[in-house]
């Protein structure tokens, strides 16, 4: 009897469930000629004596074997290595085996490598305190309405047949109460042509890249920016020209100066809000980005993410109620408003530009969810966007003050920062003396939005009750008090 311990390895550290190891086993010592074909393999019981295992692991992985027709079970007569397998020649006992499947191996033929600065590791860690960069309370969202809505539609015949017709550019219900939506809470004034449904604003910004930039393009962003923007208009391989942002937003004084000597082919900008420094562009930076729009023939591209957070003044109206001449491509979406894990976006803009986005993102998905874009439209249609949003905002004001008490009280020798009249998060300084390094030194809080150069990092308060704002800030100051 050929001694199986040897061939079957069995990791028991192994994330491979047993059975599987030895059906593995198995197939590598077929396909090297080990276990020839017809050759007698021992019965569920001796095999399982010999591997210290029990006996159903082997059943398991023999029915295994014999659904990928390697062996064949002969029911209370044997089990036996299928006729069909090739004769091949054994190889040297010493040679270890294999267990891994062929998708544990990495690939050696050469693809693109795409480098993940800036972005979040593969392997998620959860520790006890986390500082986002400025997310909702779930807790708070009308999702059990909107699921609710979601399971009707799911349940309805008519719904189902036509669930996926219709939903590249996004479904006409979601996109018709958009139109009137965006009319009364920005003053934007469009046709459901105009709209665009995607997978979140990282989407419509990707789409808009893809479209108007290019090796010889130019593009003007913030510093600092967001960086997965800022990633997405690198793999246009454009130019990019970074223009400082200070307390009234991106310096359109400087944006003109590069106008005067270099063709731009589009502005990033994110007017409420700035991400990552909170400030919002003033209404004469705003006019003015206009004018240079229309004077060189630049698109903006205007990420709107934040809009519907303000809490002490009315916010003003974006670029794109604005007389642009079709030059804004004005982006939003609902994962800031509901939950970061819905991702339904929008983009607007003139109709040949929508078109075209259409037909580009048809490349790579072929729609979203009929589904759920239809029960968003009923959530907005009954006005239940509309009261979340109310009661949101007293919430989140009430949070941001709490938060600005408790920096006051724990962490004024420490930090610096000036509150934002709306959004989800504060952009905080480290006074001369003090690193953000030293906010990285405790595995067990993650501040998800860190500036090395610029000595800050974005704590957003939004998503945390008063106690887990309290926790985080004594976590900090624990952090600044130690070193």
């Amino acid at each position: 009897m050929l001694p199986y311990e040897h061939i079957i390895i069995i990791d028991k550290e192994s994330k491979i469930p047993v059975y599987r190891q030895i059906a593995v086993s198995i197939i590598n010592a077929i396909r090297n000629g080990t276990l020839k074909a017809g050759t007698h393999l021992p019965s569920s019981r001796e095999l399982a004596k010999t591997l210290g295992v029990h006996r159903k692991t082997v059943i398991a992985g023999y029915e295994e074997l014999d659904a990928q027709d390697w062996i064949m079970i002969v029911p209370r007569k044997h089990v036996a290595v299928s006729e069909h397998i090739p004769l091949l020649k054994p190889q040297k006992w010493s040679e270890p085996n294999n267990i891994l499947t062929a998708y544990e191996n990495d690939l050696d033929i050469p693809f693109r490598m795409i480098e993940e600065k800036g972005f979040e590791e593969n392997n998620v860690v959860y520790p006890d305190i986390i500082i986002d960069d400025g997310h909702p309370d779930v807790r708070l969202s009308p999702i059990d309405d909107l699921l609710k809505t979601y399971r009707s539609l799911t349940s309805k015949k008519y719904a189902i047949k036509n669930a996926n017709i219709g939903t590249t550019q996004g479904t006409l219900k979601l996109r018709e109460e958009l139109v009137n939506y965006l009319s009364v809470t920005r003053g934007i004034n469009i046709s459901a042509d105009h709209i665009l449904i995607t997978h979140g604003a990282q989407m419509s910004i990707y789409l808009s890249a893809q479209l108007l930039l290019g090796r010889s393009s130019n593009i003007i962003v913030g510093k600092p920016n967001y960086p997965v923007a800022n990633k997405t208009f690198e793999e246009t391989e454009a130019t990019i020209i970074e223009v400082n942002v200070d307390d009234k937003g991106i310096d359109t004084d400087a944006i003109e100066k590069i106008c005067k000597r270099t063709k731009i082919d589009a502005v990033y900008v994110i007017p409420h809000h700035h991400y990552p420094t909170t400030v919002t562009l003033s209404v004469e930076r705003r006019v003015k980005l206009l004018e240079l729009s229309k004077q060189f023939s630049f698109a903006i591209i205007e990420d709107d993410y934040d809009y519907d957070y303000h809490y002490t003044s009315s916010p003003y109206l974006p670029l794109a109620s604005g007389n642009h001449n079709g030059n804004v491509i004005y982006i939003g979406s609902f994962s800031k408003l509901l939950d970061p894990a819905l991702r339904i976006g929008f983009m607007v803009a003139p109709k040949n530009f929508i078109e075209q986005c259409t037909a580009f993102r048809k490349i790579i998905d072929v729609g979203g969810d009929g589904y759920m874009q239809n029960a968003l439209a009923a959530l907005i249609k009954e006005g239940e966007l509309k009261r979340h949003l109310k009661k949101a905002k007293k919430i989140y004001h009430q949070r941001r003050d709490f938060l600005d008490a408790l920096l006051k009280e724990k962490l004024d020798e420490y930090v610096s920062y000036t509150m934002p009249t709306g959004g989800m998060a504060v952009w905080i300084t480290l006074n001369k003396g003090f690193s953000v390094e030293q906010l990285q030194s405790n595995d067990a809080l993650q501040i998800v939005r860190l500036d090395n150069e610029l000595n800050s990092f974005r704590f957003g308060f939004a998503s945390m009750n008063e106690t887990e704002l309290q926790l985080a800030v004594n976590a900090i100051e624990k952090l600044l008090v130690k070193n």
